[in-house]
């Protein structure tokens, strides 16, 4: 799921204060927000659910530290076990919320229980660093054009530019060396360099060579299955969804027929003894553990999933075996949309619970995560500790940099870059002041810590960068009008929720059943599929979430 790409513009403070008058300001519990300059950083200890969580997450390197004794709180964070999908639901059922939550999809829940609070009120009187940060895309972050009002701050950068892509196609170094560096470009082409290459080294490192695997036994499915059928089907990352927005139709992409030809051609990778057998079986662990080994060639994800395995072949030496991101589409008809402009999209974020005994602290804390004093410390450490300023500008010292690129636990040893998301974030690409980035993810600094691999293979294709392989947001073409649809707020008690739950785990599982049967009978399973979509009324959800965009569209202008 993708970031957003529009520049921060500060608004003064009459503007905002005009722009927030048509947000509502009532505060959904009834406290009054007094109007104070001074932050209270008396200790005091917040609880936040994320859901995106994945592990513990205790508050105690380095940055935490800082930021306690910066702003007095210490945060003690709580995730969804084993990616619970029922834990936001529970906690609506007993009543019992943290300080801080981030529902991300099931937001619109936590609205419609009164979980959270209306943050009007709070921004207008006491959020500086919010407006500042925000800037004229504060209305953005309205709920909806029945409820204008805002709940949630955070989640994705307001200025994101991307320098590292991420969540497409990937092959190891060392297969794109070992071929002389062939164009990929489709799906063939990506076919063929792992069935050449395994043909040639059925063995790496004494282990059996896997030409390619996938992490598809849990929620992320979706991140490398579902997500990736849509992008080499050339469709923006709405979603589940593909969105036109001149005409505001919105089609479940899973009855696209160029979406159709992914999971055909996975069927035949499969067929073909290339794709791995526990590609739908296998756990988290497992699969990190399998890519950080070095004998898989091809993978489908997004590098966060990832991250440690690369940072562990890079610490055991095998840079060859990290992987490369192409652009590579069903055939050379579509178009790789991965650099696709879709503006700041607003949506999931923070949110303060109705029945926190620390409301005021919570949201200071969100405002001063707004901050300038906060955005470098998350993005950049500590000064002096993990970086320092020459000649105006900031520089990573060498032995940080240098634990960044290969220690895999360096997020949990440091706190570098632990609590950018879904806090409050100005994005890549966005620059201080001091014309110094906000954010340690630029492209220049990913030139230069360009891991051996990578460097042989740009030089091989005659790049400079992983961002020249796709085409550019410029020759894209203009910016998305409603943003991204994956962060719609969809009423959760309406068919259309209940419908599309309903289609996703449909399709997980059918999809799978598909790629995993014989060749010759993945048409019939596939056609099998859209009569099950349009019984279960796939249509009502194509029309609500085309209502959706036609909304989020007059809501945004």
């Amino acid at each position: 799921m993708k970031k957003c790409r529009i520049l921060s513009v500060m608004l003064s403070f009459t503007l905002v204060a005009a722009l927030l008058t048509g947000c509502g300001s009532s505060n959904k519990s009834g406290d009054t927000v007094e109007t104070s300059s001074k932050t209270d950083k008396a200790p005091v200890t917040l609880t936040f659910f994320t859901k995106d969580a994945t592990e513990d997450m205790p508050f105690d390197d380095e940055v935490a530290k800082k930021i306690t004794e910066l702003t007095g709180v210490t945060l003690k964070i709580t995730h969804p076990v084993a990616g619970d999908e029922q834990a936001i639901p529970l906690m609506i059922a007993s009543g019992d919320y943290p300080d801080l939550i981030y529902g991300k999809g099931d937001t619109g829940k936590l609205v419609d229980a009164g979980a959270i609070i209306k943050l009007d009120d709070y921004i207008e009187k006491k959020g500086d660093k919010l407006k500042a940060l925000y800037g004229d895309q504060l209305k953005r972050l309205k709920y909806s054009t029945e409820d204008p009002s805002i709940y949630t701050v955070g989640a994705y950068g307001v200025h994101t530019e991307i320098f590292d892509p991420s969540g497409v196609m990937q092959l190891q170094h060392a297969v794109l060396k070992e071929l002389g560096y062939p164009e990929i470009k489709t799906l063939q082409d990506y076919e063929k360099a792992v069935k050449d290459y395994k043909a040639k080294y059925p063995e790496i490192n004494g282990k059996k060579t896997i030409g390619m695997t996938l992490m598809a036994s849990d929620w992320r499915w979706l991140i490398t299955c579902g997500n990736i059928s849509g992008a080499v089907a050339g469709i923006p990352d709405d979603g589940q969804f593909k969105i036109d927005d001149e005409t505001k139709k919105a089609t479940y992409k899973f009855q696209l027929p160029e979406v159709k030809e992914y999971f055909k051609w996975l069927n035949h990778m499969n067929a073909e003894g290339l794709l791995d057998s526990e590609s739908f079986t296998q756990k988290e662990d497992a699969y990190r553990a399998k890519l950080a080994q070095g004998n898989v060639l091809g993978i489908s994800d997004a590098k966060w999933d990832y991250d440690q395995s690369t940072k562990t072949l890079v610490g055991a030496g095998m840079d060859e075996r990290t992987f490369a991101p192409l652009s590579v589409t069903v055939n050379d008809k579509c178009k790789d949309q991965s650099f696709k402009d879709y503006g700041y999209s607003g949506g999931h974020g923070i949110g303060v619970s109705s029945t926190s005994k620390n409301k005021d602290r919570a949201f200071e804390f969100l405002n001063w995560m707004a901050s300038d004093e906060a955005q470098v410390l998350v993005n950049w450490g500590i000064e002096g500790k993990h970086y320092k300023v020459e000649n105006g500008k900031r520089v990573m010292l060498p032995e940080v940099q240098k634990q960044r690129n290969s220690d895999k636990d360096f997020k949990k040893k440091t706190g570098i870059g632990q609590y950018i998301y879904p806090f409050p974030q100005r994005g890549d690409g966005a620059v201080d002041a001091t014309g110094n980035s906000y954010s340690m993810n630029t492209l220049d600094i990913y030139v230069s810590n360009y891991n051996k691999g990578e460097k042989d293979t740009l030089a091989g294709y005659g790049k400079k960068s992983f961002v020249d392989f796709f085409p550019s947001s410029k020759d894209l073409g203009q910016q998305s009008k409603h943003g991204q649809a994956w962060q719609f707020n969809v009423p959760s008690d309406s068919d259309m929720a209940i419908i599309q739950k309903k289609a996703d785990d449909y399709i997980q599982k059918s999809a799978t059943q598909a790629v995993l049967g014989k060749e010759a009978d993945f048409d019939g399973a596939w056609d099998k599929i859209q009569q099950d979509l349009n019984a279960m009324g796939i249509d009502k959800v194509n029309d609500g979430m085309s209502k959706l965009t036609e909304e989020k569209i007059k809501l945004w202008s």
